[in-house]
């Protein structure tokens, strides 16, 4: 009888601690990745290698069996009463009364839950040291959030330099994440950078003497730190929008009486203000086909001045050219006259170096070009007006003319235009057209690129260095009677007898915007900025192709032209001392 009890005894103790065991391992948070192949066998913690099941005492086993090593897959029975502390394996109590068991095992439970707090505690302050970013945990959390938490706890400088990579779309939406995202995100120097970064002709190369700053404007603004930088990124995109829609204004400026041949305009000069009497219509928009609004300017009669200047044309003019100190122009009569500016446009000199009309004329810092009817084309200077060279090779009209540095560019009547060096006065390439003369030449601000059109209905663009021939511009069903390059925006605006005004992008050879019939008569010049095209016609009046008219923010965009062009400039040439 005794035993049996004993033998009772004995297989009651493994049978609870088996079943303290089961609800151990069911409420605790123990995965079944840290079991082992056997089910009851935990591979983490003080429990790592041991088991829960008892084996039932038989003949050949001792019926309490040696203390067991930790580690080791047999059953633990230890000598000590009391459940220990860190990692060693719990005692059990030698008492086998009812509830000794729960007792170890609760105890077993809670010196678990102690560990894994411990544990938790460590990790967090490890994930404290941001400075460090140690710690940092792309496993409970999405890439986003980890990534938007830990950028606010970066030193400013840095974030703001992170954000400086981002373009304005993206830097739009990391204005939404958080707070903070949105005050580094939003703040005026960061869209200034991304204003110029977008909009700036960074590859823009000007020639040390240009004059062509005065040819519209840039759409900058001015170039001050506190600039509505974003407002005016967003009217930059509505005003790209608008030339691609073909959505504009027509503005009609009248008071001539015959023909205008030529025209220039700046920001300041080029559009009239809104505060002079005007008529305005409003059209249907016809996406580029008609102007969605119209404004004619009040027709008015100036008196003539009782005494004349002492020198003035006597014939049409014909061709212009201003800076802030100077205007040309050329005229029937065979002469350009020089005008001072600065002292209300008063005449400095006449000079007479042609046999014929004079159709176009440029100059820069130094130099003054001019062709005409009588197939030359003359090199003056322009602080003196003494002739420097007079070029002959064309055997017809030379039409138009245009310098860059020591080089100009002529195009003629007889089909062919030329590439000229100034300083020895010789030609060095000659670029033909197919079978039709050449009414219009443009040469781009880097002198890499001819375009050049004419009685072939077509625009051709010449490689200046090798004289090959890079593609046609097509679309005009007339003669092509003016061309201007806007570099900064890459876009080429062409003027013709068809009545039309059509602007191509300059990367593409794509037509970008056309209006036909805007005006009653041939085009004669036409000239483009930024937001605006500006053409002259034989129905004696200007037009103004407006893309920015009422265009929110717009105004932001005026500024000093020279001024950006002399920083570009500027930074152009700290670039080359660092090559």
């Amino acid at each position: 009888m005794p035993e049996r009890m004993t033998s009772q005894k004995q297989h009651y103790r493994p049978r609870a601690m088996s079943s303290a065991a089961d609800n151990f391992l069911t409420e605790s948070s123990i995965s079944k990745e840290d079991l082992g192949q056997d089910p009851h066998q935990v591979s983490t913690g003080w429990f790592r290698g041991c088991t829960f099941r008892r084996r039932r005492p038989t003949a050949d086993t001792p019926s309490r069996p040696a203390t067991a090593k930790l580690g080791q897959q047999e059953p633990f029975y230890l000598q000590q009463q009391q459940p220990t502390i860190g990692v060693a394996p719990p005692s059990l109590p030698d008492d086998t009364s009812s509830g000794a068991a729960a007792r170890a095992a609760a105890a077993a439970q809670n010196e678990m839950f102690d560990y894994m707090r411990r544990t938790r505690a460590k990790e967090s302050n490890a994930r404290g040291d941001a400075e460090s970013g140690v710690g940092i945990d792309m496993w409970h959390v999405g890439p986003e959030t980890a990534i938007a938490r830990r950028g606010t706890e970066l030193p400013k400088e840095l974030f703001a330099q992170i954000l400086s990579y981002l373009d304005a779309h993206s830097l739009i939406n990391a204005e939404l994440v958080s707070r903070q995202w949105h005050l580094s995100a939003s703040d005026g120097l960061m869209w200034k950078g991304t204003f110029l970064n977008d909009f700036s002709p960074s590859s823009l190369t000007i020639p040390e003497n240009s004059s062509e700053f005065h040819i519209g404007g840039q759409g900058l603004g001015d170039d001050e730190a506190d600039q509505e930088w974003k407002t005016m990124w967003k009217t930059r995109k509505a005003l790209h929008q608008r030339w691609t829609d073909g959505h504009a204004a027509a503005i009609y400026l009248e008071g001539h009486y015959d023909s205008v041949y030529c025209v220039q305009f700046d920001e300041i000069l080029g559009v009239p203000a809104r505060s002079k009497p005007i008529t305005l219509q409003v059209l249907k928009d016809d996406v580029g086909r008609r102007p969605f609004a119209t404004q004619f300017s009040k027709q008015f009669t100036l008196e003539p001045t009782l005494d004349k200047p002492a020198i003035y044309h006597v014939g049409s003019i014909l061709c212009l050219q201003y800076d802030e100190e100077l205007m040309i122009t050329g005229s029937s009569d065979f002469t350009c006259i020089m005008w001072d500016i600065k002292a209300d446009w008063t005449p400095i000199r006449r000079v007479k170096y042609h046999n014929a009309g004079v159709l176009d004329v440029c100059f820069d810092k130094k130099h003054v070009v001019s062709c005409s009817k009588d197939t030359s084309v003359c090199l003056w200077d322009r602080k003196t007006g003494d002739l420097i060279h007079r070029l002959h090779g064309h055997r017809g009209p030379v039409n138009a003319v245009q310098l860059r540095g020591n080089l100009a560019v002529s195009a003629s009547g007889d089909g062919v235009s030329k590439l000229w060096n100034l300083v020895s006065g010789n030609c060095v390439k000659e670029f033909p057209s197919r079978d039709r003369g050449m009414a219009c030449v443009e040469f781009s601000l880097d002198s890499l690129t001819i375009f050049a059109g004419g009685n072939d209905q077509v625009i051709y663009q010449f490689d200046a260095s090798t004289g090959e021939l890079i593609r046609e511009l097509k679309g005009h069903s007339d003669l092509v009677r003016s061309l201007h390059l806007d570099s900064a925006n890459g876009r080429i605006v062409s003027g013709s007898y068809d009545t039309s005004v059509r602007a191509y992008d300059v990367r593409t050879g794509d037509t970008v915007v056309e209006f036909t019939g805007w005006t009653a008569s041939w085009i004669l010049s036409a000239k483009l900025d930024y937001r605006r095209i500006v053409a002259t016609s034989q129905d004696s009046r200007a037009l103004v192709i407006d893309f920015g008219f009422e265009l929110p923010g717009v105004g932001l965009l005026e500024g000093n032209p020279k001024h950006h062009l002399d920083s570009m400039n500027d930074s152009m040439r700290l670039l080359e001392m660092a090559v």
